[in-house]
């Protein structure tokens, strides 16, 4: 049924051998981008701990933090099975990473697929929509402050982890997640509880925050940077059409937000295509750039639509940004 609907929608006309070499997968670019990300993550986190006590810890937390928040792009990219052409490896690093971003690996491979299959839709609905109509601008704006979603923990992914990990059927669950592998989702859940739990206690034991700012509490205060890529992916844009062109935009990064990012600011090339792994996405977006709508120049050429859109949609949810594609 999701296979039909998403080959439903539009897509750019391309050339069938030029697209076939755009989507060869690449152990090497794969192992080169896990390899500079870790490494990142690792100096930093050693910063961090060696600075520890004083207010250079602050900075080199913030740093880590966030370079471990990206763990969503890497997530994504793996799941698509995409970053490698080794399944193995796609699937072991999906694991690590839907662990770092507390987004579990079960119940988001088929919520993800269910995304790409209805973008932007309210019925059946995408459960991966950020930003909710009409928007709550007070949830909006915490979105970017670290810790600030403890204020709304009811709405988090953690909760929902939690809820899953006692065996609660949630409506994301009942409606994406097939009755076979719900089990599965469960018991996932039940390892991030035991390791947040366990990180918890050794923090208690040996009397210091460091276990808890290393493994668990990255995802609450390290967030800011990957949610400023990712609300440029739809926030604003129109529902219930099946042309990712109204659904979707494509942003310009600098490298290394874009490297962190793993390309994905190419949005809708991604949406149309989602076999092509993401360093194929600049090629991908020069072949048909001129079926698209331009793509924004930097975060802040994105956010100059999307910050009165989302002011608009909180007095009007019918509001759409329009977008004019070509002919």
């Amino acid at each position: 049924m999701e296979v039909e609907a998403l080959n439903s929608w539009y897509r750019c006309v391309v050339d069938k051998k030029e697209f076939k070499a755009l989507c060869k997968k690449s152990d090497w670019q794969g192992w080169k981008h896990m390899i500079i990300y870790f490494g990142s993550l690792f100096i930093a986190g050693y910063l961090a701990y060696a600075t520890w006590g004083t207010w250079w810890s602050l900075l080199f937390f913030i740093i880590y933090g966030n370079i471990w928040g990206c763990s969503d792009a890497l997530w994504h990219e793996t799941g698509h099975r995409t970053a490698f052409k080794s399944k193995f490896w796609n699937d072991f690093f999906y694991w690590i990473a839907g662990y770092m971003d507390n987004f579990e690996p079960v119940r988001w491979r088929h919520s993800h697929f269910h995304h790409h299959s209805y973008t932007l839709f309210n019925d059946p609905y995408d459960f991966e929509v950020a930003v909710k109509k009409p928007t709550d601008l007070i949830y909006f704006f915490c979105y970017y402050i670290p810790f600030a979603n403890f204020l709304f923990f009811h709405k988090t992914l953690h909760w929902e982890t939690i809820k899953h990990a006692f065996g609660v059927t949630t409506e994301v669950m009942k409606t994406v997640v097939p009755e076979k592998d719900r089990s599965l989702c469960r018991w996932s859940c039940r390892s991030h509880v035991f390791i947040w739990v366990a990180t918890i206690v050794i923090s208690i034991v040996y009397q210091t925050w460091l276990p808890m700012l290393l493994i668990v509490l990255p995802n609450l205060y390290g967030k800011t940077l990957i949610l400023l890529f990712g609300l440029t992916q739809h926030t604003g844009l129109k529902e219930d059409i099946k042309d990712h062109r109204h659904s979707t935009r494509t942003v310009y990064l600098n490298p290394v937000f874009s490297f962190l990012y793993w390309q994905m600011e190419y949005h809708i090339e991604h949406h149309m295509f989602p076999q092509v792994p993401s360093w194929n996405l600049p090629k991908l977006h020069e072949m048909i750039k001129d079926q698209m709508p331009p793509a924004r120049k930097g975060l802040w050429g994105a956010y100059k639509e999307i910050l009165p859109a989302v002011f608009k949609q909180a007095r009007d949810p019918e509001w759409k940004i329009p977008v004019k594609v070509p002919a």
